[in-house]
């Protein structure tokens, strides 16, 4: 009896390895970087998804992106760009680029990483999604919104 108790041990746990094999190897690509092509998706998603947040009027798309741009090492980031009017027809750069650091919790979540003297850019980064925007709002009514991925594998 303590041979056939004995076999039927080794054949759950064979069993059980072999159900778990597509797990493991799920989860070894799992952690394998994005493309940037993929990221640079995101990226354009994000930055038009803010300006509609804004209800920006007028949007034009200054820098379609999608070229690889070579980090050195076999990587690559993508940028992308766009700017839209105001609706409420604000002159302060400073509280167009706030209006869009406001917004963007709505969008994804991007934390601050950099605000400039008046006047200069604002950096916003999401770790996650592996994209840094920028706000460079001149004044006159427009939002200018650009971005860059990080340096992914091509």
């Amino acid at each position: 009896m303590t041979q056939k108790s004995s076999s039927l041990n080794l054949r759950r746990k064979l069993a059980i390895i072999v159900l778990l094999i597509p797990f493991a190897l799920t989860s070894c690509t799992a952690d394998k970087d994005p493309t940037a092509a993929q990221v640079g998706q995101t990226l354009k998603g994000h930055v038009l998804q803010l300006l509609q947040e804004r209800m920006a009027i007028d949007v034009k798309i200054t820098d379609p992106g999608g070229k690889d741009i070579s980090c050195g090492d076999g990587r690559v980031k993508q940028t992308f760009a766009a700017t839209g009017r105001d609706s409420a027809g604000s002159d302060d750069p400073e509280a167009l680029n706030a209006l869009l650091v406001g917004a963007m919790s709505r969008v994804a979540d991007y934390k601050v990483v950099s605000v400039g003297s008046p006047g200069k850019p604002v950096r916003v980064a999401n770790s996650a999604t592996r994209t840094t925007l920028i706000f460079s709002s001149p004044g006159r009514s427009l939002y200018v919104v650009s971005g860059e991925t990080d340096c992914l594998p091509a």
